[in-house]
Formats: C-alpha cells, sequence, structure tokens
C-alpha cells in the first residue's frame, strides 16, 4: 500500500508533502525510541510519539478523502514508522 502513496504523491503534491513530514517524524521518532529503551513515558519521546501519530492521521484521512488506498494506520505507530522512514 505504501507503494500507491508513492505513487500518488507523483502527481499529488498535497499527499507528498504529508508523506514527507510523516516519514520525517518516524525516523525521528524511531531513534528516540532506541535511545529511550525502558523509558516509554519520557516526555520528549511521548510528545514525538503524538505529533508522528497526528502526522499520520492527516495523512490517512487525506488519503481517505482523495481514494487512495494507504494501508497505514496510526493505531500501529511502529509499523507505521517502519513502513514510512525514509
Amino acid at each position: 500500500m505504501l507503494e500507491t502513496i508513492k505513487s500518488a504523491s507523483r502527481s499529488d503534491s498535497r499527499l507528498a508533502a504529508l508523506a514527507g513530514e510523516a516519514g520525517e517524524y518516524a525516523q525521528i521518532y524511531l531513534l528516540a525510541k532506541q535511545r529511550h529503551k525502558g523509558c516509554d513515558g519520557a516526555g520528549e519521546l511521548m510528545t514525538l510519539k503524538e505529533e508522528f501519530k497526528d502526522s499520520v492521521d492527516t495523512m490517512v484521512r487525506y488519503c481517505k478523502d482523495k481514494g487512495y488506498p494507504c494501508g497505514i494506520s496510526a493505531d500501529d505507530l511502529d509499523g507505521a514508522a517502519r513502513a514510512l522512514r525514509p
């Protein structure tokens, strides 16, 4: 499904921007999570997690509105992060 987003983003600049932002948050989130092993409740990590979740939610809503199959969910942030990271 991520290939569909990548393909559609070639002709949809808004989707490209949303996917790029989500990819950046994914990379930051995964790095921060590695550094804070055992500290999932740390304030900075929770803030990053919420910002990442918001960016994924926005991208998923946009995909649904435009009829693009997304296949990514903010309910599984770790899976979404692995799929979206650049």
